[in-house]
């Protein structure tokens, strides 16, 4: 095993990818699925959501029960009959979920898709790029509708504390990279399971910016207990996050910059299946486009904290959120 393994339970899930990034990411056993391509592309029908029933899913970490539950509210406010299946588990769970037909929606990460689902190893760095080619090619090659997708990039970073950054003097990935040739002790880093062993993780993230951390430098914990263990520098100086978490903001962190450009973009959209897209996809992107468009990084960092920081249920958060900014009556 590359690194030595500190699996600490407990904790308070944090958002991802997916792989985030945004929790984004998914195990060895990725489901199949079906490559062949549909005779032809789908368009969206027009008829009415009210009356209409449609099941929601989620993966299992803050942000992602947060927008699962923006779904329900806004859905059924539109008079959806909602079957709330929020909080299907990982990355893997809620996949073969809507492609059994298990759920008719959930949201998911444009870098998830691009390297998990495709398995491509080339990110385009252009948001509207990156969406429109996972965008087509889903709905080509696997017959999955992606909606408008949000500002906000949910992707992988590197933090510090603020006692750390004030002693070690590290503001971006390379610097941390040459405080390792001029003092290895220092560059001691926390991770969970997932990151550690991601294209688009740890082992990417150091063959790109060229240098490889010592596996006595590196511990595994659970994704939650990272932000802690980074704020208070035990065990760790460094520790990999999800850039909309709002425990960096509670916790005083500093996510280092990314220099080389090196962490694919983890926006996010709402999926549906086909026969839910021909039925109701202009009205579903109708109702979905302005709530979308109002989910930029300040948001959803604030959304993130008010459950993972401040205890708040997602079901709560989600609602007044979108009756504040007049998405549901």
């Amino acid at each position: 095993m590359r690194i030595r393994n500190l699996h600490l339970a407990g904790g308070i899930a944090a958002a991802a990818l997916l792989v985030s990034a945004c929790g984004n990411g998914l195990e060895d056993d990725t489901p199949e699925v079906d490559d062949a391509a549909p005779d032809e592309i789908a368009e969206p029908g027009d008829a009415a959501l009210d009356g209409a029933t449609i099941t929601v899913g989620s993966k299992d970490f803050d942000e992602q029960l947060i927008l699962g539950e923006i779904s329900v509210a806004l859905l059924e406010d539109a008079g959806v009959d909602v079957v709330n299946e929020v909080n299907l588990g990982g990355t893997d769970a809620a996949r073969a979920a809507l492609e059994s037909g298990e759920i008719d929606h959930y949201w998911e990460y444009t870098g998830t898709a691009w390297i998990s689902f495709f398995g491509e190893t080339d990110p385009i760095p252009d948001r509207v790029e990156q969406y429109e080619a996972v965008r087509d090619r889903e709905a080509a090659e696997r017959g999955l509708f992606w909606l408008e997708p949000t500002p906000f990039n949910n992707t992988y970073g590197i933090a510090v504390s603020e006692e750390a950054d004030a002693e070690l003097g590290v503001d971006s990935i390379s610097e941390m990279g040459e405080l390792l040739e001029t003092d290895p002790d220092a560059v001691t880093l926390c991770v969970e399971s997932e990151f550690n062993v991601r294209d688009d993780g740890l082992p990417g993230m150091e063959e790109h910016y060229g240098f490889e951390i010592p596996s006595d430098n590196v511990t595994v914990l659970d994704t939650g207990v990272i932000y802690g263990a980074t704020a208070d520098r035990d065990p760790c100086n460094f520790g990999e996050v999800f850039t909309t978490d709002g425990r960096i903001a509670a916790l005083d962190l500093k996510v280092l910059e990314d220099d080389q450009a090196f962490f694919p973009l983890y926006n996010v959209s709402p999926v549906f299946v086909e026969d839910v897209w021909v039925e109701h996809g202009s009205a579903l992107e109708a109702l979905y486009a302005p709530v979308a468009a109002a989910l930029d990084d300040d948001t959803m960092q604030e959304l993130n904290a008010r459950v993972s920081a401040d205890g708040e249920r997602p079901a709560d958060v989600a609602a007044d959120w979108l009756a504040e900014n007049g998405f549901i009556g």
